[in-house]
């Protein structure tokens, strides 16, 4: 029997947390956030709920990846998410395309080889500025892009270095590593393309007090919240790349 077309495998959503209970029943947990963002239907999805002790099918069983957000820290090193970055090391040896998120983009350079850590800088909240780099103008998936677009930010910690051969390809006024490239197939972004203004005002007021005791004016950055239309379209943009290089192979 021969195996499915990769155009017909469903994309894996690495399911690495949520937000709190309020916030998950107004507005729906990280996996579906992000399900939604790429655009996919739910029969196109394979959510996989690893911070809750679920495990992934063979690389090869999926078209692609996604990895969400998490409140967790990936320095935690919880057996879940370690077992999560053996899964992503061995995906991307396989060419399996990958785009993580927020904790999924320190996840990836945790089992690619760089190395993640509280940013120095200090947390990044809000609609914020995404600055392209000069590598970015070579790069498939920012083809087009604006020099500089908002995206939403939501962040402790950050990654502080890139392994060899990985890239660099947008920065904010407080982190270099924005969006990088890990390899041809490997994506990820420290920002969120999956919230929109709506999910972030709803979670500045609820954080409001804990924010305060960092220093950080919640209602302020929540009165600045805009929409974020390129950095949502991430998701869809890298999905699209990966679908019409399976359909160009002979």
């Amino acid at each position: 029997m021969n195996a499915p077309a990769a155009s017909t495998l469903p994309v894996l959503i690495l399911h690495t947390g949520d937000p709190d209970d309020a916030l998950r029943l107004c507005h729906g947990d990280y996996a579906q956030m992000l399900r939604h963002a790429a655009g996919l239907e739910p029969e196109a999805a394979h959510i996989v709920r690893v911070h809750a002790g679920e495990q992934p099918l063979a690389p090869s069983a999926y078209r692609a990846a996604l990895i969400t957000g998490s409140p967790a820290m990936v320095t935690d090193h919880e057996p879940w998410s370690e077992q999560a970055a053996a899964w992503l090391q061995q995906a991307a040896l396989a060419g399996t395309p990958i785009f993580g998120v927020c904790y999924g983009h320190q996840l990836l350079a945790h089992a690619l080889g760089g190395a993640v850590d509280y940013n120095p800088q200090g947390r990044e909240l809000g609609t914020q500025a995404i600055e392209c780099l000069p590598a970015a103008a070579g790069d498939p998936l920012m083809s087009g892009l604006p020099v500089t677009f908002p995206a939403q930010l939501l962040h402790a910690q950050t990654v502080t270095r890139l392994p060899a051969g990985a890239v660099a390809l947008a920065r904010s006024a407080l982190d270099a590593h924005q969006l990088v490239r890990w390899s041809p197939r490997v994506y990820s972004a420290q920002f969120h393309p999956e919230f929109g203004p709506e999910f972030m005002h709803d979670h500045l007021q609820r954080y409001q007090a804990d924010y305060a005791r960092e220093g950080l004016d919640a209602a302020r950055l929540a009165s600045t919240l805009r929409p974020t239309p390129t950095a949502a379209g991430l998701l869809r943009r890298f999905l699209g790349l990966r679908q019409s290089a399976t359909a160009a192979r002979p």
